[in-house]
């Protein structure tokens, strides 16, 4: 006979009669019964791809089962959908993922074959360190590498928080990195008829060739609608905008 469990903690109360009189013993069991969360739950990982030759975060919901590593190198060999506007990968479409492997605060990645442009490269350890308490990466058991290897792929203002399409209110936080000039960088959040609702200027903690952190919170008023964050730094040498990104958002 098979029974169908109802994940929960049941209690069952049992009666014993005792075979000599009328006296009766009274049992509580106490039943627990747990239940495993599916693992084809989709999530939300990010994955980097380039824009305007540096990388660029995008967010994709997939199954990540026990492997989000090899969840996020799934996604990110896809490549970029008709919806990323303007966004381009580096990596070959002939590349096949293999193994993936943590270690610590690094991931051993296999890939066939192992790819060897820069910016293909800095594409997986950027989507890879995204992950929590990843750090490093190693291209088939070689000698790690981390961010800071790609520099010269990294765009001088990147956001990395919230991403494209992302639904924000009115003081939502943006966080990312920059190296920029005195570590100085400017924002504008913009409606959907061009209208500035928000723009300040913003400090990172370091910059002038060393990249540093910063977040911020972005007030405005604004019905409903579609909008676009700015971020951008002025030339030190005519006060033009250089360095700028664009990041669409809903704002609610």
């Amino acid at each position: 006979m098979r029974f169908l469990v109802v994940p929960s903690a049941l209690a069952a109360l049992i009666v014993f009669a005792a075979c000599a009189g009328d006296d009766t013993k009274t049992v509580t069991v106490e039943r627990t019964v747990t239940a495993t969360v599916p693992s084809e739950t989709p999530a939300d990982v990010t994955v980097f791809f380039l824009r305007d030759g540096k990388v660029a975060p995008a967010t994709r919901s997939t199954v990540v089962g026990a492997d989000p590593a090899a969840a996020a190198m799934r996604e990110l060999l896809d490549g970029p959908t008709p919806d990323d506007v303007g966004y381009s990968t580096a990596i070959p479409e002939s590349i096949e993922a293999g193994s993936t492997e943590l270690a610590g605060d690094m991931v051993i990645v296999g890939l066939t074959p192992e790819p060897k442009d820069p910016a293909a490269r800095a594409q997986i350890v950027y989507t890879l360190t995204a992950l929590p308490n990843v750090k490093r990466v190693s291209f088939g058991g070689g000698n790690p590498v981390g961010r800071r290897a790609f520099e010269k792929q990294t765009p001088a203002i990147l956001v990395e928080s919230p991403l494209p399409g992302d639904e924000v209110e009115p003081g939502f936080e943006v966080t990312g990195t920059a190296n920029t000039f005195e570590a100085t960088f400017n924002y504008e959040l913009v409606g959907a008829s061009g209208k500035v609702l928000s723009k300040n200027f913003v400090t990172a903690t370091s910059g002038s060739g060393t990249r540093g952190t910063f977040a911020f919170t972005v007030p405005y008023e604004a019905e409903p609608q579609a909008g676009t964050l700015r971020v951008f730094e002025l030339s030190a040498a005519d006060g033009s905008r250089i360095n700028e990104s664009e990041i669409p958002l809903q704002l609610k």
